[in-house]
């Protein structure tokens, strides 16, 4: 198509978006509140990540020693975590730091610091916190250290680890593995499901708009006009519907999500949506304005495609 051929398009495009103004205006609703949708969904999907990562900051593997185990085995068990892939960090307690978390944390217990000093003695072990990268990855941790006990034996060929509390906390685990999986696929499938509804609504509206113009349609078709040059105009006017929308539901979401943030942040417990919404803005700008584009172009294009074949 020449650039006068092309010119012509798009200034017959924008003449018919704003001579069907009602029908234009149904078109940019529409898509609007699919935008919405999407918008929201990314937003949703950003919080859901930022409440799970919490979430799996407090999940862990505590491994606990005999108190016969020395520094250099606990060490040695350490680096031996530390090389896993499936690991990301690995901090030790030792017995005496074990010793006062515990005093600290029964302070207002009288007859239990008592019953700790009358022993003469620090009955607690060392220990490892173990943080995994993934949730799902700490099956395989507790395995590792299961799999391995001929090595996590001291010199005297006694146990050095006394409990690891991967039992009480598979159950945590597993759900939080669970909830994440579900999240993930459920925000695909709402996604598609309103990309369907969309395309389908805007289809339907195109087609008024087509079946308006359908005596204008007729004199092109009669004097030669190709079927590219019929259904440029109402791609123009289907992609001008899906930048308008893209525009309002980018102004409305930065509007929405800073006042949300300064009179209702603590809905949101501690999750900042606006810097979320900004540090992200060109990834959303993207999503927003390429699906309005498509949107608005695509179900144009099957409208007139639809039309003309008849």
């Amino acid at each position: 198509m020449s650039w006068l051929s092309t010119k012509r398009v798009w200034r017959s495009g924008l003449q018919n978006f704003f001579r069907n103004g009602l029908v234009s205006f149904s078109s940019v609703v529409i898509m609007t509140i699919t935008l919405f949708i999407i918008t929201s969904t990314i937003l949703l999907g950003g919080f859901l990540k930022y409440s799970l990562d919490k979430v799996k900051e407090k999940v862990d593997i505590n491994v606990y020693f005999s108190t016969t185990a020395t520094e250099q085995e606990i060490f040695s068990v350490q680096k031996s975590l530390e090389v896993l892939p499936e690991v990301s960090s690995v901090e030790y307690t030792s017995r005496d730091q074990a010793l006062k978390d515990f005093q600290d944390k029964h302070s207002g217990d009288e007859l239990t610091l008592q019953a700790i000093d009358e022993l003469g003695y620090n009955p607690l072990g060392a220990s490892l916190n173990i943080k995994a990268k993934d949730p799902s990855d700490y099956a395989g941790i507790a395995n590792f250290l299961e799999g391995n006990s001929t090595e996590l034996l001291s010199s005297g060929g006694s146990k050095i680890i006394d409990k690891i509390n991967y039992s009480q906390n598979k159950v945590v685990i597993d759900r939080l593995t669970s909830i994440i999986n579900s999240t993930n696929m459920i925000g695909l499938w709402l996604a598609v499901i309103f990309i369907i509804i969309s395309i389908v609504i805007t289809f339907n509206t195109i087609r008024l708009t087509i079946f308006m113009a359908k005596d204008e349609i007729s004199v092109m078709r009669l004097v030669g006009a190709s079927n590219k040059y019929v259904k440029g105009p109402f791609m123009v006017s289907g992609i001008l519907s899906g930048l308008i929308s893209a525009f309002l539901i980018i102004v409305l979401f930065a509007v929405g999500t800073f006042w949300i943030s300064v009179y209702h942040a603590s809905y949101f417990v501690g999750f900042d949506l606006f810097g979320y919404y900004m540090s992200n803005f060109f990834y959303i700008l993207g999503i927003i304005g390429g699906s309005g584009i498509i949107l608005g172009g695509f179900s144009s294009y099957l409208a007139a495609h639809k039309y003309l074949k008849n």
